[in-house]
Parts: structure tokens; sequence; C-alpha cells
């Protein structure tokens, strides 16, 4: 839990001086249970609770008189299976994060850490608290686009052993960053529509550009999608290709073949008057005929570049 007023820096506070300094704007991270405690005292006027217990998507909602809302942030190091959620509810007095995972409260210090301002804002920290949830993407982008380039020289080398399963996981995480970048820019629309008169005029040029950064990632990550397509689309290409060669070999080869079957099924007939049977120079002559058949279709196919 902790308690902090936008000046220079953020600056840690005691509960009691949230509301001392009149303009001055708050943060405020909070468990639920302290939230259920203690929620009536920021006098919000929230009509949609937010519930730290019941995240499933990045979302903000305006009520009456304060704007409700869900961060769903993947973990980078798993994107499928790992997310960090908390709840928040925000006037024109501050912010309060709800909060049980500890999360926010790591983001507000890396904050406290590394960000002074000359004109301190709640718009100015929205736009330091969401930049660090996409700051480290790129990256991870740089690097499944440089896992992609190899799986890709080495299918077109047909050298080594196709990664697809890499592929499909690299598709699926980047699936994943996609719907959450999607999510975060119509949470940060919201937050720029300024229904309720929030925040200034002035410093909704924040909103904006975090949503051009956003619409920058958001392109990046459907360029890596694609990405992903064509690599899949180039392996099953080149299925086909060696398929198609296989399926060559085969029909060469029973071509080859056929001559040879009519022969030794002709003189497998046995019948009683077939001069052939009794001629002295008839094996030889059938094994000449026969080399000589397959030799003249070796030749005709090498010269037609079926093999």
């Amino acid at each position: 839990m902790g308690y902090y007023l936008l000046d220079e820096r953020i600056r840690a506070c005691a509960p009691e001086a949230l509301f001392a300094e009149a303009g001055r704007k708050y943060v405020a991270v909070l468990t639920t249970p302290q939230w259920q405690r203690e929620r009536d005292r920021f006098d919000m006027g929230i009509e949609l609770e937010p519930d730290a217990d019941n995240i499933h998507n990045t979302k903000a909602e305006v009520n009456y008189d304060s704007l409700t809302g869900t961060f769903q942030i993947p973990d980078r190091t798993n994107l499928r299976e790992r997310a960090f959620c908390f709840a928040f509810a925000l006037d024109e007095k501050g912010i309060v994060f709800i909060d049980d995972s500890g999360k926010a409260e790591e983001m507000i210090a890396a904050i406290q850490r590394t960000k002074r301002w000359r004109e301190p804002s709640l718009e100015r920290f929205l736009y330091d608290f969401l930049e660090p949830i996409v700051d480290g993407d790129l990256p991870i982008m740089e690097r499944y686009e440089s896992e992609l380039d190899r799986i890709e020289d080495e299918l077109l080398a047909e050298a080594g052993q196709n990664d697809m399963a890499r592929v499909n996981v690299i598709r699926s995480d980047v699936r994943e960053l996609l719907v959450h970048y999607e999510q975060i820019i119509d949470m940060t629309q919201e937050l720029e529509e300024n229904e309720n008169g929030f925040f200034s005029e002035a410093n909704l040029r924040y909103m904006h550009l975090f949503m051009n950064r956003m619409a920058r990632r958001h392109d990046s990550a459907v360029s890596l999608r694609d990405h992903t397509i064509q690599v899949r689309d180039l392996y099953n290409a080149q299925l086909e290709v060696r398929q198609n060669r296989t399926m060559t070999l085969l029909t060469v080869v029973t071509t080859i073949f056929m001559p040879l079957t009519l022969i030794a099924g002709w003189y497998g007939m046995n019948f009683r008057y077939m001069p052939e049977l009794n001629w002295p120079y008839g094996y030889p002559v059938v094994i000449a005929v026969s080399v000589a058949i397959v030799v003249f279709c070796l030749i005709f196919f090498k010269k037609k570049k079926w093999l």
C-alpha cells in the first residue's frame, strides 16, 4: 500500500495528506480489502465498481463522476500463460490503483526513481505509467524477427530441421501482444475523450502522444504476424515441392519399368508355339532389349529434365 502526491517527483505521503493540499493530484495504491474499507473517503461517485478479482482485459469505463477500469498486463517472459492484473479508479483529484499483485506499486516505484517533472500533472503521470508497459516490446519483436529470418533462410536452403513449432509459438505470442495493444489503444481513446473533463485540454497531448506510440507498436506487431504467415506459407510451398519431386521420381521409375513389365508378361504366357522360347539367343536378346529400353528412357527423361 502506498500514498503519493505528484510533485517534481512522485512524493510518498501519509494518507491524511492526500486531500490536505488543495489542487495537488495524488496517486494511491491499495489492496482489495483496503479499497473496500477506504473507498468512501475518495468520494469518486463510482457506479461501475472496479473488481480486482475478476479481470480479463485492459479497459476504461466512464462513470457519472469518475473513470474506472482494469489492467491485464502480459508477462513478457511468458506471454501466453501469465499476466499481471489490477484495477483503477480515477477522477479530477487523482487515481487509485486496486492491486493485490504488487505490479502497480512496482511501476510507480520505477517512475519515482527515474522521472522528474517541470509541470507535474495527472496526465503526465498516466503517460509515464503507461509507457513502460510496452516500452520493452521492441527488443522482443526484434528477436522474433531474427528467429523468423533464420528459419526462412533454412527453408530456402533446405538445410537442417525446419522449426515450424517455434514459428507457431511466435505467432501465438504476437497475437497476445496485438490483443493487448488493441485494448490499451481503446482505453487510451477513452481517456483522450475526456468526457468528464478530468484532464486539462493542454495536457491531452500526452494521451495523443501515447496513442501515436501505440499505433507504431501495433503496426510492428501486425508486420511481425504477417512475417510468421509468410514463413508458414514458404514451408508449405517447400513441402509441396518436395512432394512433387518424390511423385516425379516415382512416375519416372514406373514409366521405365512399364515396358519391362510388358515384356515379362508377354513371355510369361508360355504358349506352346512361341518361337522365342526355343531360340538359343532369346534370353540374351530379351536382356539386351530391356537394358536398351532402360537406357533410352533415362536419356529421354534426362533430356526433358524430368530427372
